[in-house]
């Protein structure tokens, strides 16, 4: 499992708030269009219908896409995702790894090169560089902290680095040109009428980057 990671491209998150036509739908068209990580985040649902929506979204990504869950710990288990993300701010990583067991993933948030050091150290296995540029998604979000950010940390840490906030075809280019192993772009992806052939268009614009 936690080699999978190696091969991530786009990364899916789920945002009811914002989705078109469902988050089932956005999941199964990210993971038709080639997608190979999604994560689950949802702050406004029961803890039961969180549940049942994992359980569906996990059969659309059995086998297909690594499925994580954002902070919720308990619905990770419940469901056996493949893992979690989780913030600084959020359950400690000790108590995490003792929760989730040495085959889960746990990825982090940081936003510069000390927390994404600290996260290396801890034994993350990935981390999301968050906001490279501005963003309304979030309400709290940071000040953005640019490409400059990405081509800092990966030249100190070595385990994979997903681009967060504000990213869009335009920019995408430059983020993985840094050093950015995969890219999240959230509003401009479930915005889209076609989130199949906008996931399609990420994926392609990162694997010629990669191979440039």
């Amino acid at each position: 499992m936690l080699n999978r990671l190696a091969n991530i491209d786009f990364y899916m998150i789920t945002d009811s708030n914002l989705t078109k036509n469902g988050i089932i739908s956005d999941v199964s068209n990210a993971v038709d269009a080639g997608c190979k990580i999604v994560q689950y985040r949802e702050k406004n649902k029961s803890t039961k219908n969180m549940i049942v929506e994992a359980e569906q979204l996990k059969q659309i990504c059995n086998g297909k896409a690594i499925f994580l869950i954002n902070d919720r710990i308990d619905v990770a288990l419940a469901v056996d995702a493949d893992g979690v993300h989780i913030g600084k701010d959020d359950m400690d990583i000790i108590s995490a790894k003792k929760l989730l067991g040495n085959n889960k993933i746990i990825g982090l948030t940081v936003h510069n090169l000390e927390e994404a050091l600290e996260a290396q150290k801890l034994g993350l296995h990935y981390i999301g560089v968050a906001p490279i540029f501005q963003t309304d998604t979030k309400i709290d979000a940071l000040e953005p902290c640019g490409v400059e950010m990405i081509k800092k940390i990966k030249n100190k840490v070595n385990i994979p680095l997903v681009a967060v906030g504000g990213i869009n075809r335009q920019n995408l280019k430059e983020v993985i040109c840094a050093g950015a192993d995969s890219a999240v772009s959230i509003k401009y992806v479930l915005d889209s009428d076609d989130v199949f052939s906008e996931i399609k268009s990420f994926i392609k614009i990162i694997g010629e980057c990669k191979i440039g």
